[in-house]
């Protein structure tokens, strides 16, 4: 029997029982459609996590205080007071760091923020001038912070988009007085808005002089009374890599800091983060798409069933074959084949209704915050892979016993 005359005998088995045909393939929609459903909201979650970690700069290296707990993931960023101000001035010497191109540090505290009679709570950004460089800030309207803002430490302050819109509306809020834990403060000017999941998160900020955090908002000290900051962001120069800058900074560290042991800071790359959440965020997706294979497995399941009981229908029909010169492997084929085409059908119309699925997700917002879904190649052929698979599998014993009738008890079947 060629591959041509098993499909159209394949073909005419299923379209004589349309209906049980058809219920057996609907079985294997619902389970591809959740598969390339669920993964897709997964990468599309990836990739917004990948996106808003590149946008925060290029060849960037995070300095913070505090051990590496594990390589490539921290504790509380934050929790430690090993880093100052003096730090980031000496990893400006490119004598001793000539694989640095720019400094950023920064130091943020929590405030209540009131102007015209609204007021909510932000987080409150110190930086410098180079920050707006370094960590791709931009401003939408009026100034950033200015090296003359960090010297005189300025009550001066740049807000976010949405903290924009909370405090001020549509009127234009630049020259106008807000209060920042009951201290004045003069808006300078406004961020663009970044929005987004993970994006939207600096909406919510006010930049400041990093200075005026440090003495007007949040004196914390180191033991030597040393004003600390949070976090360096150190923007790798061109023609230089990871390694090389990482080893720069903690030869430049550790002779600040006079470490003979372990270090009391941590490194950590742009390419370790998203490393690390592209992990999380990939298994997450693997764990979405195994629960909605539960239901593949299901329609698995259904396809032996029709194949059994097109077995025990067409026994005579099997018996008529084999009397007149069927091998035991034409009948075997011919029921994989009917199988495989029953998920190969299931598995296309699914892929289809997956993807338009996906699409829909995508106009769904949720806490105000668009759900991101990417739909890639790799996921369409695992899922008619897998669809394809499990119909032959599901579809061998029942092709087996097919092929294994014998013809004269098949013949006398009624």
């Amino acid at each position: 029997m060629n591959l041509f005359g098993g499909f159209r005998i394949a073909l005419t088995a299923l379209g004589a029982n349309r209906l049980r045909s058809s219920l057996t393939v609907l079985g294997l929609v619902i389970g591809i459609a959740a598969v390339i459903t669920l993964m897709s909201i997964g990468r599309g979650a990836e990739s917004t996590v990948t996106s808003y970690i590149e946008d925060l700069g290029t060849n960037l290296i995070f300095v913070q205080p505090g051990a590496d707990v594990d390589q490539g993931v921290r504790g509380s960023t934050g929790t430690g007071s090993t880093l100052t101000m003096d730090d980031a001035k000496s990893l400006e010497d490119s004598l001793q760091t000539p694989a640095i191109s720019m400094i950023a540090p920064e130091k943020a505290t929590l405030a209540q923020v009131v102007a015209r009679g609204e007021n909510l709570r932000s987080r409150i950004l110190g930086v410098t001038p180079e920050y707006e460089q370094v960590r791709n800030f931009s401003v939408e309207q009026g100034l950033f912070i200015s090296e003359q803002h960090l010297q005189s430490r300025a009550m001066v302050a740049i807000l976010g988009s949405s903290v924009k819109e909370t405090l001020f509306e549509d009127s234009n809020p630049i020259g106008q007085r807000i209060l920042v834990n009951g201290k004045p403060f003069t808006v300078i000017g406004i961020l663009e808005r970044m929005g987004g999941t993970f994006q939207g998160l600096q909406d919510e900020i006010i930049v400041v002089p990093i200075t005026t955090v440090q003495y007007r908002l949040s004196s914390n000290r180191t033991t030597e009374g040393k004003q600390t900051i949070q976090q360096i962001n150190v923007q790798i120069g061109d023609g230089h890599d990871i390694e090389e800058a990482k080893s720069q900074i903690r030869q430049v560290l550790r002779i600040e800091h006079q470490i003979n042991g372990e270090d009391d800071f941590s490194l950590t790359s742009q390419e370790e983060v998203i490393d690390a959440f592209s992990g999380i965020i990939g298994t997450f997706t693997l764990f979405l798409g195994a629960v909605a294979a539960i239901s593949l497995v299901v329609g698995g399941i259904g396809v032996m069933n029709i194949m059994l009981v097109s077995v025990t229908e067409r026994t005579r029909e099997i018996g008529i074959r084999k009397a007149i010169g069927a091998t035991r492997r034409d009948i075997l084929l011919q029921f994989l084949m009917e199988s495989g085409l029953l998920s190969l059908v299931g598995g296309a119309i699914g892929v289809m209704f997956g993807w338009g699925l996906s699409k829909l997700f995508s106009r769904f917002e949720f806490n105000e915050q668009t759900i991101e879904t990417l739909v890639s190649p790799d996921i369409v052929l695992l899922a008619l892979t897998v669809s394809v698979g499990i119909g032959l599998f599901f579809g061998i014993y029942p092709a087996t016993r097919a092929s294994k009738l014998d013809p004269i008890e098949a013949l006398r079947h009624q």
